[in-house]
């Protein structure tokens, strides 16, 4: 991911392939990427595929000047839920890094908390063992370095759910804070952590 356009598309629309169905190609020349856009669907033709039409796009993602104070108008873009964008690092040095995706984590917090609501009645063992297991596979995708805060936020989200919809198992069984956070030191929820450092 050295050069500065990147093209991002899917391969195979109705066939399963094992690998290679999510690709960025970076091009330095903004020419060669024209180019490569006008021969590619051509040469996938050939193999009985096709490119994703709402999926492929051409970005001007250029490593911005050392001089530039700030990254904006450099590009970004989003690939397998993370964001991917320009910010420098503890040194000054510009650097690509990645992020959850927008949409990702809001579709992540979203499946939190109708899974508390629905499985609300559960026993408390059952809800904890349920919940950390999703908080590991989420850490486990996204735990990249740079993401750490949200990981941090999603794990508050979850705590957040599952507090509010412990309280409405029956009119008498609100949870306060202050009872929440007694219930978190028995039922501890796994702490994000970072699983790659790409």
């Amino acid at each position: 991911m050295s050069g500065d356009v990147h093209v991002r598309f899917c391969e195979g629309v109705g066939v399963r392939l094992p690998r290679a169905t999510h690709l960025v190609i970076g091009c330095e020349l903004e020419v060669d990427a024209q180019k490569l856009m006008g021969v590619l669907p051509k040469r996938f033709a050939r193999f009985g595929l096709r490119i994703h039409p709402t999926k492929t796009t051409l970005v001007v993602f250029r490593k911005p000047k050392a001089s530039q104070a700030s990254a904006h108008g450099n590009g970004t873009f989003v690939f397998l839920g993370f964001t991917h964008y320009w910010a420098r690092t503890r040194r000054g040095f510009w650097a690509i890094k990645r992020r959850t995706a927008r949409k990702r984590l809001r579709r992540t917090q979203k499946a939190l908390w109708q899974w508390c609501r629905h499985h609300r009645h559960a026993p408390l063992p059952y809800q904890y063992q349920m919940l950390c297991a999703k908080l590991r596979g989420h850490y486990q995708y996204y735990g990249i370095r740079g993401n750490f805060p949200l990981l941090e936020n999603v794990r508050r989200y979850a705590e957040k759910a599952w507090r509010y919809w412990l309280s409405r198992r029956s009119s008498k069984s609100a949870i306060d804070w202050e009872k929440f956070q007694k219930l978190l030191v028995i039922y501890v929820l796994p702490t994000p952590k970072i699983v790659h450092t790409i």
